[in-house]
Order: C-alpha cells, then sequence, then structure tokens
C-alpha cells in the first residue's frame, strides 16, 4: 500500500531545502555564464596562447569528473597556506561556495564549446551585410552576432541547464543541505528510501520541466516570425471572370 499521508509529509520536507537547490543551480548557472563567454573570447582568439589556454581549460573540465573537482575544490584548495591567507577563503571555506565554483567552472566549459558552435553557425552573409549597412561592431555584435548565436545554442544550452540542477545533487557530499542532502537525512531516519527518493525525484522532474517551458519561450521569441500577407491586387484575368458573373 502507499502512504500517501507520508509522501506528502516527505514531499512538504523536501521541499524546504528547494531554495538552497535553487540558489546552487541559478548562482553557478550565472557565474558559468559569464565565464563561458571569457573561455569563448579566448578560444576564438588569433593568439595561439590564450587559445591554447582555452582548449586546456575545457580539456580538462570537460574530460575530469565533476564530483572530483568539487571534491579538490571543497578539501584540496585549503590545504595551501596561500589560499587560507588571501581575501577569497572566507569564501572559500564555506560548502555551498565551493559547490557554486566547482559547478560554474564545470558548465563554463560546457557552455563555451555550445556557444562555439551557435558562433560559427551564424551565416557569413549575415555579418557581411551587417558591416555593409555600417555597423559597427560592437552593434553588430549586440544586434545581430548575439542573437542568433543564442538561437542556435538555445536546444543545447537547455540540456546543459538540466544537467546543472541535477548535477546540484552532488553538492550534499560536501554537506550541502539541498533537497538531495535532506532526503538523505530523512532516510537515515527512516529507513524508507523509496518513497522519499520518490518524493525527490518528482521535485527535481517539475524543476527541470520549468526549465524546458522557460527555454522554449526564449527561443520563440528569438525566433524569427513571418510576415504577414499583404492585400494584393486580384489579378486582372480575375477581375475579367468576376465581371462575366455579374447579374
Amino acid at each position: 500500500m502507499i502512504d500517501f499521508p507520508f509522501l506528502t509529509e516527505i514531499f512538504l520536507k523536501l521541499l524546504t531545502a528547494l531554495p538552497v537547490t535553487l540558489g546552487l543551480f541559478f548562482a553557478s548557472f550565472a557565474l558559468g555564464g559569464l565565464l563561458a563567454l571569457v573561455i569563448l573570447a579566448l578560444r576564438m582568439s588569433k593568439n595561439r596562447l590564450l587559445s591554447s589556454f582555452a582548449r586546456g581549460y575545457i580539456l580538462v573540465f570537460r574530460g575530469s569528473p565533476l564530483l572530483i573537482q568539487l571534491f579538490l575544490i571543497y578539501y584540496g584548495l585549503g590545504q595551501f597556506e596561500l589560499v587560507r591567507q588571501s581575501v577569497v577563503w572566507p569564501v572559500l571555506r564555506e560548502p555551498f561556495a565551493c559547490a557554486v565554483v566547482a559547478l560554474a567552472l564545470c558548465t563554463a566549459s560546457y557552455t563555451a564549446e555550445i556557444l562555439r558552435g551557435g558562433l560559427l553557425a551564424i551565416p557569413a552573409g549575415q555579418i557581411e551585410a551587417g558591416l555593409a549597412c555600417g555597423m559597427s561592431r560592437w552593434l553588430l555584435l549586440r544586434r545581430v552576432i548575439a542573437p542568433v548565436m543564442l538561437r542556435y545554442a538555445l536546444p543545447a544550452y537547455s540540456t546543459e541547464a538540466i544537467l546543472l540542477v541535477k548535477s546540484t545533487a552532488l553538492a550534499s557530499l560536501v554537506t550541502v543541505w539541498d533537497v538531495t542532502g535532506v532526503a538523505q537525512q530523512i532516510i537515515q531516519r527512516t529507513y524508507r528510501t523509496m518513497e522519499v527518493f520518490i518524493c525527490a525525484t518528482l521535485i527535481y522532474l517539475i524543476l527541470n520541466f520549468i526549465i524546458v517551458q522557460v527555454f522554449a519561450w526564449v527561443e520563440r521569441r528569438l525566433s524569427p516570425r513571418p510576415r504577414p500577407l499583404t492585400d494584393a491586387p486580384a489579378p486582372a484575368a480575375t477581375l475579367a471572370a468576376g465581371e462575366k458573373h455579374e447579374p
């Protein structure tokens, strides 16, 4: 028998941890997006040193497990005296901040490659047309390159956002009590793994569904809309045929 009262109680308890999960997601999503733009600029640079640095960054963070990156940042950085004496130590000694940094560094590597794919997909004719119209490089970037690149990158970017939501569950391993962390605490007290994880899964499903709808709305807004058909004059043959059938 399904214990609906217990499921309802667990679901409500897990909802109290939802702000932590959302905080992890939005903070790492925003920070990772800004870092991805920097990595993209370095990756597309004609300077081989800058381009090689971006390539190495992407290789490291895409090629190693996120869990190891999280442990290295949370447990590893504190072993260096230079880090403990720096101004960033009050931030890095907090589990939440370490989780955000690890998630942001990882998602930035994927996002940079997604945006690079969208940038390379822009037809060269659109850029040449903008330059021919007298647009400055900044205006061309804002009015042509950025919207088109984002529209091409949105499908893959939405997938990365969903993966980032699911990756926030790893933060519970460094004592960040998000939805997964609270679920593990409840399991330790009740030993009812199935019911608790079903409620946690439902919360993640709802959250990802909302994210998919938001990205779909943005994609519709950025997609070109067909122009409405204007009233065109009727052909002469049609008018002549109409005149013959008039009484």
